[in-house]
């Protein structure tokens, strides 16, 4: 695994929706609302760089966004989220989306057997898509404390 350790900042400004995961259902929760926020941000025409990015945080809490290019110039009806993470561990996955779990937990083991400890949030930021699911990326950001 090509697990990188940056102490560089990572500072992020999405907008979209949270929401918590009921029954630990991540996924599903994190459909709902980034469909949600799609139906707004395509509705009211906002420009965005078109990934979609989930924050995984504390309590089953689940935020999907999209950075925008512009802030709106009126309330759109969407949360704004901001993120600034002073070290952290970062992974780019290429393939199915089915098989980001298990690289989030290799990550997880490989960064306990090098001494370091993840805590929340957990970023999954999404590539655009293409045809073929074994070129899929998503980038995927592990807090380090």
């Amino acid at each position: 695994m090509n697990l990188e350790i940056r102490n560089s900042s990572f500072d992020l400004q999405i907008f979209g929706f949270s929401g918590i995961a009921l029954n630990k259902d991540y996924a599903g929760t994190a459909f709902r609302l980034m469909d949600k926020m799609w139906q707004i941000v395509k509705g009211k025409q906002l420009n965005s760089k078109g990934l979609n990015i989930w924050v995984y945080e504390p309590g089953d809490k689940v935020f999907a966004g999209v950075e925008l290019v512009s802030l709106p110039d009126v309330d759109a009806g969407l949360e704004q989220k901001n993120i600034s993470i002073a070290k952290y561990a970062y992974y780019k996955h290429i393939g199915p989306y089915s098989l980001i779990k298990q690289a989030g937990h290799r990550m997880n083991n490989e960064l306990k057997e090098k001494g370091f400890e993840s805590t929340l949030p957990y970023i999954e930021i999404y590539g655009h898509m293409v045809n073929d699911e074994s070129k899929l990326e998503t980038e995927l950001i592990m807090t380090l404390k």
